[in-house]
Parts: structure tokens; sequence; C-alpha cells
């Protein structure tokens, strides 16, 4: 990969809108990939990146980027006490209720059991022919989630938790739906995508808003599916 597409920049903070597949920065339980968000962007830009938060490596969407190490600083506290905003868009199996507050704890992997918050709205159904199980048809929503916390997976085990799995999430979600679009249309995937970020500017101190629209993997599948992408952006954030 070349370049990331920026979304947002000035003197302080950068923006990116972060491609499905792509890891933040270097780990050792990625030992397949020397393609990092961190490096891409500090060598497309010419210099150092420092990420305020982080995204999975499944999840694409606004991934946001200091400029400075002090900055950096006043931007992590703002994630740690919960006075940034989030809004993620998710395609899930089955018919989503139209709004569900989701309070169920999550634990880490040290066993210590954490408070976690998300809010769900449904944008739309939709029922198309792909027999994958029993039913001749397979129901399908576009939600639209807002944590609360900031807890490891915590979308994506909120939405295995209610039985409505993200499509092509491994490994909390439905392994013969996974399968099926693995085989059927090679969507390799997981349809979760950071839409927007809101916050405090940490040094302008005015308001700010980030979006990011949604990756090709993402709208693809918004086709496939028979949703009706250009009312999604009209419900949602953009």
């Amino acid at each position: 990969m070349d370049e990331l597409p920026i979304i947002f920049r000035d003197d302080f903070l950068i923006a990116v809108n972060k491609p499905h597949g792509l890891l933040v920065h270097r780990s050792s339980i990625a030992a397949d990939t020397d393609q990092f968000a961190v490096q891409i962007l500090r060598d497309q830009i010419g210099q150092h990146v420092y990420p305020v938060h982080r995204l999975d490596r499944k999840t694409a969407g606004v991934l946001l980027f200091a400029l400075s190490e002090e900055v950096n600083s006043l931007m992590q506290q703002q994630f740690q006490n919960g006075l940034v905003d989030k809004i993620y868009h998710a395609i899930v199996r089955g018919y989503t209720p139209e709004q569900l507050d989701i309070d169920y704890p999550l634990k880490k992997e040290n066993g210590t059991v954490q408070e976690a918050f998300t809010s769900l709205r449904t944008l739309q159904h939709s029922e198309v022919g792909f027999q994958i199980g029993k039913h001749p048809t397979s129901r399908y929503s576009v939600v639209e989630l807002k944590p609360t916390t900031g807890r490891m997976h915590q979308l994506r085990k909120h939405m295995a938790h209610i039985f409505h799995p993200i499509i092509g999430d491994r490994p909390y979600g439905c392994n013969k739906q996974n399968r099926y679009f693995k085989e059927e249309f090679e969507m390799m995937e997981m349809m979760l995508h950071a839409s927007e970020l809101s916050f405090t500017h940490p040094v302008l101190g005015s308001r700010q808003q980030i979006r990011a629209p949604f990756q090709p993997a993402f709208t693809g599948m918004l086709d496939l599916l028979q949703f009706d992408a250009a009312a999604i952006s009209g419900t949602s954030v953009y």
C-alpha cells in the first residue's frame, strides 16, 4: 500500500480512512504482514505520527493521529475519560430491533470484568435469496452503533451477544454466514466501519467532527444485500 486516504489534517492532528485488514502498528501477533498504518502515514507525510486510539485490524474507518507527543497525550486523555463520541456502522445477521441499549460487561484476558455499553439504532432491514441454513432466504440489518465505553472487541462481542453477529467477523461471528460469503463472493472483510469521531480540539478548543466514507468492500456488500445505500447515507452521519 503506497498511501492512506487523508480525511482531516491541521497543524496538530491528522486522520485517515483506514482500510479493512490494515494493522495500526507493528505487533508480535501479526507476523504475516509488514504493512502498518503508522509507518505508511509517517512515510507518506514525512514526519512522526502518534496514534491516539486503536481500531481492530478488521475494522475500517476513522483513524486519528497526533503530530506531536503533547497533542497525543491530550487526545489520549479525552479517549480515556470518555469525552470522544464514536459512531460505527455494521452489517449484521438477522433483523435487529429499531433501537436497543446493550449493557453487557466484558471479560478481559486476565479475567477482569469491565462494564461495557453500546447504543444500537437500526437503519435498514433487507431480505435476500441466499439459502445459507434451512431457510430459503436470509435477513440482514444495517445498524448504527455508539459505544460509550472502549473495551477490546466491544462492538463485535456485543453484536454476537444479542445474536446479530457482524458479517465477516471471526471468531465472534457466524461460521456458516462467513463461509458462504467467502466461497460465493470472495468476501474476506468484516462489515464494521468507524464512521465518525467527535471531540474537543486539544489545542484550538473547538468541537471537531471527522467523518470517513464507507470503504468499497462495505458499499459493495450494501449493494449485494440490496440495501438502499443512499438512504443509509441520508439517515446516518453523512
